[in-house]
């Protein structure tokens, strides 16, 4: 069953063109969405066999590389972890594909779009389904390449290949880290199997790297990494996160997520809620062992996805595209994940990130919805009163707002779990777990804290502004948009249902198993959890530090009165409290904004402020990396291509020669002038200097 679940895709994707070259292009949509429908239902089935049944396995099928002392197989790795991410991932894919079939209806070329989307979700699955490194790293391209075809899609469009591009080699930059911590890995280890390289550290083994001066214990062993001795596993989980960072989306390599929505929107749902961008957060948690014991990485992961929670949080304020809105909305929700798992949360990132794929998706569908209806409109000034013509959309979006806003009721219990959307259970969980790590002295924990609190608001500000500019108010939508609204098919509708039940009680049903008392036996060794570790090492002060790491881990169940308490941490009130405060300040402003008079009128940072330039200009990022690198790469690729090639090598080597032969060529032609005298006296000339050379020859012997 684990094999078809991941190859099922890979067929659905394989048979789309000649299918649809064949039968038709309904053809080849039916067959891709019957095909991801039967994942689906699969991928549920093993979740309930492998998480809630804890009936882990890995089904080798074959030797993929074997070369001298390095091997990696193809396997399939069932495990909590990937129980979770085949859930998401083909569910959400079934979605998309559905949807997909009404909203290319007008666009053509469906077999070929829903070949993509195939491909790009079997690539998925080879990622999160991968036993060792090497693997993930082929799945990783996968979705790379795949992401690439996606965004450029309309490929005759400049916008939508110069965003292919860029997410392309954005990628490249952050997957070229990934690489480094590949063969890193199997220079200290000797493999890249997970199972050898997590038993290893978990057990501290003695390691002996080739050119090593001496074997030493991993947590303990220095390598030399450009002409300096570094902590090894520091190294390793740095270069790894490298990589999260570019697929991730995030701060320095984020300028790619934005653009990507140059694609169609169902893209946009797919590499935003449940594809491409969870595959980061997916390698951090996947390798927590890691990261446990090198905690100076696990403090980086948490600075930057604070920042990015922020930062993102910041740009979203004054985006007036709607697709852009949810963009970095996504942006903002993976730094919460990140600064979760950098604070040793690991089970908290895997919630958020298991939550986030139904709320995110619902927003990304319904923001689609609206674009159909308003003739493919995308900018939300020019929109308004929206619920009137799509009133079970307008609903829906509602729905996602308040699941991705997080609407609860803070300390309150009901059936064991926090009674609220799936937004509140997840995004609060990260936030008071950041706040017990602080109280440990995990680093950079208080900041994570900080920036979550900020981040919350400002997410609740963009998340009503949406809904207040798109569907509240007057229509600012043109005469004939008003009147004769695009038709939504029915197709487009359905999908919404089932993610916004998600939106709605994800959380509740499924906090116990996942940040609960249940979640050791659920993730069952899939995540790192250090309890253990702290009575095996606390008697050490090197171990000292890693205990508090492990005791950090946003441990969740049940509420205690005056606060919250679970594992020996005890979260103050106002720690509980503060992310629906948070959440209540940013709603209340953005009503008061744009429910009250004119909802375009200028707010506290208007048009001509510097901080309104800022924010509007995406801190100017793009502006930044286009001066820094894009304008020299450019400059010296043309000095290169006009003097270096053209004006030298071109110019001395083929051009100049050929010019040489042609100039001779020219002068030998003259002497061709047809004339038969002409010839006779040079045959004459010729005979005379031929006999004038004999008689010198015979009178000088």
């Amino acid at each position: 069953m684990g094999q078809l679940v991941v190859l099922l895709p890979l067929f659905g994707a394989m048979l789309s063109m000649p299918v649809g070259r064949t039968f038709g292009p309904k053809a080849s949509e039916y067959v891709t969405t019957g095909l991801m429908l039967i994942a689906a239902v699969l991928s549920w089935i093993l979740f309930f066999d492998v998480a809630i049944g804890n009936n882990a396995r890995t089904i080798e099928l074959f030797t993929w590389i074997a070369s001298g002392g390095f091997e990696a197989n193809w396997a399939v790795r069932l495990d909590t972890m990937s129980a979770v991410m085949l859930v998401v991932v083909n569910s959400v894919s079934f979605l998309v594909h559905l949807y997909s079939m009404g909203y290319m209806k007008e666009y053509g070329e469906q077999s070929r779009f829903f070949a993509y989307l195939s491909l790009f979700t079997f690539a998925m699955l080879t990622l999160v389904t991968a036993d060792n490194f090497l693997q993930l790293f082929f799945g990783w391209e996968g979705v790379g390449l795949a992401s690439y075809l996606l965004i450029g899609f309309w490929f005759k469009k400049k916008s939508a290949n110069d965003a292919a591009i860029k997410a392309f080699i954005v990628n490249r930059v952050g997957d070229f880290g990934f690489a480094l911590g590949i063969m890193c890995i199997f220079y200290v280890f000797g493999s890249i199997e997970f199972d050898a390289v997590f038993e290893a550290v978990r057990n501290n083994a003695v390691v002996d790297p080739y050119g090593a001066v001496a074997a030493a214990p991993i947590r303990e062993l220095q390598i030399n990494f450009l002409d300096n001795d570094w902590h090894a596993l520091t190294v390793i989980a740095v270069l790894l996160f490298i990589g999260a960072m570019g697929k991730s989306a995030q701060f320095l390599l984020h300028t790619w997520l934005p653009d990507a929505m140059e694609g169609p929107t169902p893209v946009s749902a797919l590499i935003h809620a449940a594809t491409m961008v969870t595959a980061g957060v997916f390698l951090v948690c996947r390798c927590s062992v890691i990261f446990e014991y090198a905690p100076s990485a696990a403090a980086l992961v948490t600075i930057v996805g604070a920042v990015t929670a922020f930062f993102a949080a910041t740009v979203g304020l004054l985006q007036d595209d709607i697709k852009r809105v949810v963009a970095y909305s996504t942006c903002s929700q993976l730094g919460y994940m990140f600064f979760a798992a950098g604070v040793g949360a690991y089970d908290a990132a895997m919630f958020h990130l298991f939550t986030h794929a139904f709320f995110k998706a619902l927003l990304f569908l319904g923001s689609g919805a609206v674009i159909i209806a308003m003739h493919h409109e995308q900018d939300m000034k020019k929109m308004g009163g929206v619920k009137d013509i799509l009133p079970l959309t307008h609903i829906l979006m509602v729905i996602g707002t308040i699941g991705i806003t997080g609407v609860g009721i803070p300390g309150f219990y009901l059936f064991g779990a926090p009674f609220g959307t799936a937004g509140f259970v997840s995004k609060d969980v990260i936030i008071e777990g950041a706040f017990a790590a602080g109280e440990v002295g995990r680093a950079f924990a208080n900041f994570a804290f900080v920036m979550g609190l900020l981040a919350a608001v400002m997410t609740a500000f963009y998340s009503w502004r949406l809904i207040f500019l798109t569907f509240w108010g007057k229509s600012r939508a043109p005469e004939s948009v008003r009147k004769h609204p695009h038709a939504v098919p029915d197709t487009m509708m359905a999908p919404l249902i089932p993610l916004a039940l998600g939106a709605m009680a994800a959380g509740m049903a499924f906090y116990g198993d996942f940040v609960g008392k249940e979640k050791e036996a659920f993730w069952n060794g899939a995540l790192y959890f250090s309890d253990a570790h702290h009575e095996e090492t606390a008697s050490t002060d090197h171990h000292k530090e890693d205990a508090s790491h492990g005791a950090a881990e946003g441990d969740h169940g049940a509420a205690k009165e005056g606060g919250y308490e679970d594992s020996g941490h005890h979260v103050p009130a106002w720690v509980l409290w503060s992310p629906f405060i948070a959440m209540l300040a940013g709603s209340l402003t953005a009503a008061f904004h744009y429910l009250r008079g004119d909802p375009l009128r200028p707010g506290l940072l208007r048009p001509g402020g510097m901080i309104y330039a800022f924010l509007k200009n995406k801190w100017y990022f793009d502006e930044l990396y286009d001066f820094i690198l894009v304008k020299p790469a450019l400059a010296i690729g043309r000095f290169l291509w006009i003097d270096g090639d053209g004006k030298t090598i071109d110019r001395v080597g083929p051009d100049g020669i050929a010019a040489v032969v042609a100039a001779n060529a020219k002068r030998i032609v003259k002497l061709q002038s047809g004339y038969l005298y002409h010839y006779a006296f040079a045959m004459l000339i010729g005979i005379a200097v031929l006999v004038t050379f004999v008689l010198i020859r015979l009178g000088g012997g």
